[in-house]
């Protein structure tokens, strides 16, 4: 999944560095994302992963490192599974 959201950031978000190099924590807005590209990456988020990201997860702590990325899709895939 880090390696499909790594993906996804180089593709969506124009960032100042290569995703590659980034670590999994690594704060994605200090690596140069903005508000505008996290709207990008949210739907490129849903798309690839066929969920959809409801109003209460739409924070800047959400887009700030591929690791919450990625526990908020796992959340989201598991409540969709449950479902």
């Amino acid at each position: 999944m880090k390696n499909a959201l790594r993906r996804i950031l180089s593709e969506s978000a124009r960032l100042d560095v290569p995703a590659e190099t980034l670590a999994d924590d690594a704060d994605l807005y200090a690596a140069g994302l903005s508000s505008l590209a996290t709207v990008h990456l949210m739907l490129a988020i849903e798309d690839e992963f066929g969920i959809e990201i409801p109003d209460r997860l739409l924070t800047r702590r959400l887009f700030s490192s591929i690791d919450s990325m990625a526990a908020a899709v796992t959340e989201l895939q598991r409540a969709k599974a449950a479902a």
